[in-house]
């Protein structure tokens, strides 16, 4: 397996409405094929969509001690910078 190197990492709460919003900015990006700037504090990373993408979508269910059940829905695109990317079958309703 490869070496990962993260790049940039944001983890906030925000409610249902602003979690919206900047999904909304990020879809927006992507389809208009502009670039998107990623900013907080000092770390600042650019990222170029490619036309294609393999699209990974994950639910899980984590149990907590104290707090019970703990669910989470993860949005994933991933390419490799230069190519297209592959098309995928998922579709949401």
């Amino acid at each position: 397996m490869g070496r990962e190197t993260v790049l940039f990492k944001s983890e906030e709460k925000k409610s249902s409405v602003e979690g919206v919003a900047v999904l909304r900015s990020i879809a927006d990006k992507i389809e208009k094929g502009k670039s998107m700037t990623l900013r907080q504090g000092k770390d600042k990373v650019v990222l170029d969509f490619p036309q294609n993408m393999t699209l990974e979508i994950k639910v899980e269910d984590e149990e907590k001690k104290r707090k019970g059940t703990k669910r989470s829905l993860e949005i994933e695109l991933e390419w490799y910078p230069g190519s297209d990317g592959k098309h995928g079958g998922v579709t949401i309703e």
